[in-house]
């Protein structure tokens, strides 16, 4: 017995061995340690949990969504029509922008809606819905995809220029034929 365990050591000696390494995940990481045995392959495992984690200094995250960056809307408090924008700034210095242009009638559209019409601005809190945070190329066809929601519902307050028809949008936006029924619509004959 003692020979047979010396020749498959021998053998397992000749044959080069690779190492593949995997961050340790239960279940998942037991089924590719299976697919792996009786191959040349061996399997080492890492894990994310590390005393360097739990010791480095960490950056500073933001502690709300105001302080992030992306596309928003807008809610006059009173009449409900929405304004649709996006910044790259945090949005609480959007808002704050838009209160500016609120108390000195300035540029913008919500500011001039709420002065036009002799409504209040309210808190950010309450009027100011974050759609999506983020930066990139998205954000215009985002933005846009809100203004046109908003616009078939009859909400929007942004320039009704802006807003083309837009074969996508309008799928997106177009309601379940089957929404309300339990049966299918009938054909007609």
């Amino acid at each position: 017995m003692f020979k047979f365990h010396k020749e498959d050591s021998q053998r397992q000696n000749e044959q080069k061995q690779t190492w593949a390494k995997f961050t340790y995940n239960e279940k998942e990481t037991r089924f590719i340690t299976k697919l792996f045995k009786g191959t040349n392959v061996k399997i080492a495992f890492t894990t994310n949990n590390t005393i360097e984690k739990h010791l480095a200094v960490k950056q500073e995250t933001p502690h709300s969504k105001y302080d992030r960056s992306g596309v928003y809307q807008l809610m006059c408090p009173e009449c409900k029509m929405k304004y649709t924008g996006q910044t790259g700034r945090q949005f609480r210095v959007r808002f704050q922008e838009h209160v500016q242009d609120f108390k000195y009638n300035n540029r913008s559209k919500f500011a001039q809606q709420l002065i036009d019409n002799k409504h209040a601005i309210g808190n950010m809190e309450v009027i100011m819905e974050v759609v999506h945070m983020t930066k990139g190329k998205k954000l215009d066809t985002l933005e846009s995809l809100h203004i046109y929601k908003q616009t078939k519902a009859g909400n929007q307050i942004n320039d009704k220029l802006m807003v083309r028809e837009n074969e996508i949008f309008k799928t997106i936006v177009q309601e379940d034929p089957y929404k309300g029924s339990t049966a299918p619509p009938q054909p007609n004959s």
